[in-house]
């Protein structure tokens, strides 16, 4: 089985930290090592962590993409696994991410959507479409495949380390996870389970200026790559790359 490195960017999260990391404490297949990066947190997200077992790096560069491209680089497992502090995955979530690697040699990227968790049920069930399904959608048709969606998803240390001169990690505009998916090869083979789920804070949900620097972040991050790979040229070395897949598969190769 392919060993697993759980990577944590973090700023002032102390409680949804420690409940992220009890949850990653209970999984019926423990990760290599779970890394925390401390993003100049002001509370005691550092402090939590390291109580929990975690491995703490810091990052001073400000930015979910300096924070989160730090903890790639210390990690040493086969697959990163990357979560934000505030997901709660079940106890079966790493076993079942490192299986299907172990199960599927061609798989770069392997994503799932959020539950959200703080929130009415009616509320919950509208984000998941209006939110969730709609980040998978419009983002997969702009950069050519499934995107990985940051609070949930897994890749290769070996494709990370493909494309880690590539991301705009010192960036603080552009989602870092929308970022990657960029960065990664039209023809890698990215996977969307929706049956991969992990709960996540509704906070994601909040509007006002928050929901406008969210929005800002993604126009940014597509004009920065539709300059050099607009969305129909990468759709078609996507669809190209799938169609030799298919291809060397009847032929047994």
């Amino acid at each position: 089985m392919p060993s697993l490195s759980v990577v944590i960017p973090c700023k002032d999260d102390a409680g949804p930290l420690a409940r992220c990391l009890e949850a990653l404490a209970g999984q019926t297949l423990a990760p290599l090592e779970v890394i925390v990066v401390d993003n100049n947190s002001t509370d005691t997200s550092a402090v939590v962590a390291a109580g929990h077992g975690a491995a703490v790096v810091h990052e001073s560069i400000p930015g979910i993409a300096a924070a989160a491209s730090t903890g790639y680089d210390a990690a040493s497992g086969d697959v990163i696994v990357r979560c934000d502090a505030d997901t709660i995955p079940p106890a079966d979530w790493l076993q079942r991410i490192s299986a299907r690697f172990d199960a599927e040699p061609d798989l770069a990227v392997l994503t799932g959507p959020g539950v959200f968790y703080d929130t009415s049920p009616l509320r919950a069930r509208v984000a998941a479409v209006a939110y969730m399904q709609g980040y998978f959608v419009s983002m997969g048709l702009a950069i050519g495949h499934w995107p990985p969606f940051g609070s949930n998803c897994a890749f290769r240390r070996s494709d990370w380390l493909s494309v880690r001169e590539r991301v705009h990690r010192h960036d603080p505009n552009v989602h870092d996870d929308v970022d990657f998916g960029f960065a990664l090869e039209p023809g890698r083979r990215t996977v969307y389970d929706r049956s991969l789920q992990v709960g996540i804070s509704a906070r994601a949900l909040a509007g006002g200026r928050k929901g406008w620097l969210r929005f800002t972040r993604a126009v940014h991050t597509l004009a920065l790559h539709w300059r050099t790979a607009p969305p129909w040229d990468r759709w078609r070395w996507t669809l190209g790359e799938a169609w030799e897949r298919r291809r060397r598969a009847s032929l047994g190769g």
